[in-house]
């Protein structure tokens, strides 16, 4: 959808719905309130779709759909409770600015996803106001963005304007039409919304189809999970068949991606496949190949590229 136009001095961020004290909180209300920061990674449920085999439906992303920034803003429980939740509450929705046609629809749409309460109020969700330290670029969502931390991007919801507190499931097209997981064509009923982010991991250098000299080369990459701290990064230089691990070059962080390196002795000229396995605290490890979708959402497969010694 296209960016939407902000007046920040006439925006309102208004919480409704199944709560004690509706609120309409200003750019200058949220300023005011107490804020955290954290850096976090986040993910298109869709990233490396198009290294899928079969192709599947979709835009083609290759490994860039992901990033990683520090953000700062007000723990959303902090305006939840200002609001008072009530008991009967299952249910948070989040409205943005962006508005557009969808194919299935007729009708102009909001962006609009929602989350569980206890999701929403955990205290490392937050409503971000500060994106590395500077103000939220308008293309990220300014005047104020979701940050759902160890989830999927597209609960992240954008140049937000409303906060909906509900009594049952949300069912709107970008909640259960889209990013959700299922096997048949239009086989909505049977999807499984998508929510945490698998483990995973990508090799930056070398990249796929490169030539490299013979020598001692270096392998780089990044390895993120979902909630879970990501604890072991492997390497294999010979398509699986012999594992070995990888130096971090970043600490363990909770909801952050770590970079790795690796220490290749490339002696021999030929075509070799590089692969990159990690596992996170949970016990859970990228798989050999991903589960299948219609859609080819979560691509946590095992990276790999064909490099060429000369």
């Amino acid at each position: 959808m296209p960016y939407p136009k902000v007046d920040v001095d006439e925006w309102r961020l208004s919480v409704k719905g199944c709560v004690e004290e509706p609120l309409h909180l200003t750019y200058n209300d949220l300023l005011r309130l107490p804020q955290i920061t954290q850096s976090v990674t986040l993910e298109c449920a869709g990233n490396k779709r198009a290294l899928r085999d079969p192709k599947t439906r979709g835009e083609q992303f290759l490994l860039g759909a992901i990033s990683n920034a520090v953000w700062t803003g007000v723990p959303l429980q902090t305006i939840l409770y200002l609001a008072g939740i009530r008991p009967e509450a299952q249910e948070i929705v989040f409205q943005g600015m962006d508005v557009g046609f969808r194919t299935d629809i007729p009708d102009l749409l909001s962006y609009s996803r929602s989350l569980p309460v206890t999701k929403a109020i955990h205290p490392d969700t937050l409503l971000a106001l500060f994106m590395n330290y500077e103000p939220l670029p308008a293309k990220h969502g300014f005047p104020v963005r979701l940050v759902v931390p160890g989830w999927y991007a597209m609960g992240s919801v954008k140049w937000l304007r409303r906060i909906l507190v509900i009594e049952h499931p949300f069912d709107g097209p970008y909640q259960s039409r889209d990013y959700v997981l299922y096997t048949r064509p239009d086989d909505y009923a049977h999807g499984v919304p998508i929510t945490e982010i698998q483990v995973n991991s990508s090799i930056a250098y070398p990249t796929d189809q490169q030539t490299v000299r013979r020598g001692n080369q270096y392998v780089y990459g990044i390895a993120w999970s979902g909630s879970n701290n990501v604890t072991e990064i492997d390497i294999s230089t010979d398509g699986g068949h012999i594992w070995q691990p990888a130096d971090w070059i970043d600490s363990e962080q909770r909801y952050t991606w770590r970079r790795w390196s690796f220490h290749w002795k490339a002696d021999l000229p030929g075509e070799y496949m590089i692969m990159s396995r990690a596992s996170d605290e949970s016990g859970a490890v990228q798989r050999q190949q991903a589960l299948w979708n219609v859609k080819g959402y979560v691509n946590n497969s095992i990276h790999q590229v064909k490099v060429y010694v000369e």
